[in-house]
């Protein structure tokens, strides 16, 4: 099966249009895998929560809508089915014990554990036949690509604060 279309040939602008192509073919697949094989079996709002959860410890629901970009009714309605399955807890805020905080629980952690190591094994297979440095380099410019995409929104928004800065 190709992946080229006409539109990714186009000679105006070959680079670009492709990219966008390929952007669009890479979403599409991406999804495909994740319900396919239950790689991904957590959606990507709930395996980005958890995530943030994991790196960083409790917050609140305004502090993760900052930090992944998005409205906090939308946080709010994407930690609600955590909680209910367990995997997200309310916690007392330690500064201000009327403040509520999500957390983390064993089990999020252990499902969370579980989903980055199949992401992690599918990711080897899918480059196992390219070089080391070339696996480097395409996580190197697409960490580079979600940057530029964040430094984007930020300047659409003005106030759009993604996760990517908080990568460490």
């Amino acid at each position: 099966m190709t992946t080229t279309s006409p539109q990714a040939t186009d000679r105006t602008d070959p680079v670009h249009s492709q990219l966008q192509y390929h952007l669009a073919v890479f979403a599409r697949r991406m999804e495909q895998v994740r319900t396919s094989d239950g790689v991904g079996a957590l959606d990507r709002a709930a395996y980005l929560l958890l995530d943030r959860l994991e790196r960083h410890g409790p917050a609140n629901i305004k502090a993760l809508a900052d930090a992944l970009g998005v409205d906090s009714s939308t946080v709010t309605r994407q930690v609600a089915p955590l909680v209910a399955a367990g995997l997200v807890g309310r916690v007392q805020d330690p500064a201000d014990r009327r403040a509520v905080r999500l957390a983390l629980t064993p089990l999020g952690a252990r499902r969370l554990a579980e989903v980055l190591a199949g992401r992690a094994e599918l990711a080897r297979r899918l480059v196992a036949d390219w070089p080391p440095e070339e696996q480097r380099a395409f996580c190197a410019l697409l960490a580079r690509f979600n940057d530029s995409m964040e430094s984007y929104a930020a300047g659409r928004t003005g106030d759009w604060r993604g996760a990517a800065a908080d990568r460490t």
